[in-house]
């Protein structure tokens, strides 16, 4: 497939942990790889807002709060010997959680890796020295005689291309496959992603100091509190307290239509309601994770990647590989593998059904 004379030419859609693994795997082997991403920069769901309001005074405040997947286990040998090697000594924090009182404990005994200064940090590490186009937002992959071309509104990314890896939602990456592998495409779209609304924001510290900094409660629409001031590497406040609240799925599910102002409303009574006091809110929004984690996994009976090298095509994601970071980190490693041995065809996609495939937990 590839010019032996020649670096090979990739690109890799979507810079989340999956895109991020694949494209530093082959980088280092010595292809020329593109990174495009329609975010405004790496991390995917690994993701940090800054916020920046006025406070009653009218002075400009701002904060930074971790809105996407908390933190993550590293539970496998071969992935905790990637991030040692990948990443300085302080690019990941250990998080221990003190856990509210009254709610659900962690799965995961050990500590949670939380990356640092922010949870983007992690895939800008991976990514250091990696060309990237950002803010793109590809609607077509055209193949050519030489290559693949991609494009975004009519125009075409720097190319052509030896071979493109989608590193998408399967939602997203289903239209991108229809006219190159319809079955792929197929069964990206009945690979089905839960939503989450999470809501965030700053408020005055209740009156009585809280000894806890991550909450699961039993019932209602509440399935992940944090206090984000009180997690390792993040800034603090003595009079104010950071909240980063996750819905569940089944109430995001129900109101994923619903208007942000409504969902930041029931949601801040909600937490209200759970802590039993007032809150007396800074500043707050909330946002939706149309697709936020894997419902079931595709490659509980297949390959944890799909890869066509007839066609220089190529899939990846932790709808494939597995739960959270360290399942989509395998799914890229599994890719950027069979790429680099020159793998000839790819192996049939597995079927998908709620019979074989296998539940998914939500990530700590």
């Amino acid at each position: 497939m590839f010019d032996a004379n020649a670096s090979p030419r990739i690109a890799v859609i979507g810079a989340g942990i999956a895109g991020a693994t694949c494209a530093r795997a082959l980088a280092l082997a010595g292809c020329a790889v593109h990174v495009v991403d329609k975010s405004r920069g790496p991390g995917g769901r690994l993701a940090t807002r800054r916020m920046a309001w006025l406070d009653p005074q009218g002075r400009q405040r701002v904060a930074r709060l971790d809105h996407g997947a908390p933190a993550f286990a590293a539970g496998g040998v071969d992935f905790r010997a990637f991030l040692a090697s990948a990443l300085p000594p302080d690019a990941l924090a250990p998080w221990q959680p003190t856990p509210a009182p009254g709610g659900r404990g962690l799965d995961d005994a050990g500590p949670l890796c939380l990356p640092t200064p922010d949870m983007p940090s992690l895939c800008r590490g991976l990514l250091r020295d990696i060309p990237a186009s950002w803010g793109v937002t590809v609607d077509q992959l055209r193949p050519g005689p030489l290559g693949w071309y991609v494009e975004a509104a009519g125009s075409a990314l720097p190319g052509p291309f030896d071979a493109v890896v989608l590193a998408l939602p399967p939602a997203q990456a289903a239209p991108l496959l229809a006219p190159h592998r319809r079955d792929w495409s197929q069964h990206a779209s009945l690979a089905l992603m839960q939503p989450c609304w999470t809501l965030m924001g700053v408020a005055r510290s209740p009156a009585q100091p809280l000894d806890w900094d991550l909450g699961r409660p039993e019932q209602g629409p509440l399935a992940w509190v944090v206090r984000n001031d009180a997690r390792p590497g993040r800034e603090s406040s003595a009079d104010e307290v950071q909240w980063v609240v996750h819905a569940r799925t089944g109430w995001s599910r129900q109101h994923l239509e619903q208007s942000p102002d409504w969902v930041q409303a029931r949601l801040q009574a909600a937490l209200q309601d759970w802590l039993g006091e007032p809150i007396d809110w800074q500043h707050a929004v909330v946002h939706r994770w149309r697709y936020a984690m894997p419902q079931f996994t595709a490659g509980a009976r297949g390959a944890p990647c799909w890869w066509d090298g007839a066609r220089g095509l190529g899939v990846c994601g932790d709808f494939l590989g597995g739960t959270g970071v360290e399942g989509a980190w395998q799914s890229a490693q599994g890719l950027s593998e069979a790429i680099l041995r020159g793998v000839p065809a790819d192996a049939p996609p597995p079927e998908l059904s709620s019979g074989h495939a296998r539940p998914q937990r939500a990530e700590a």
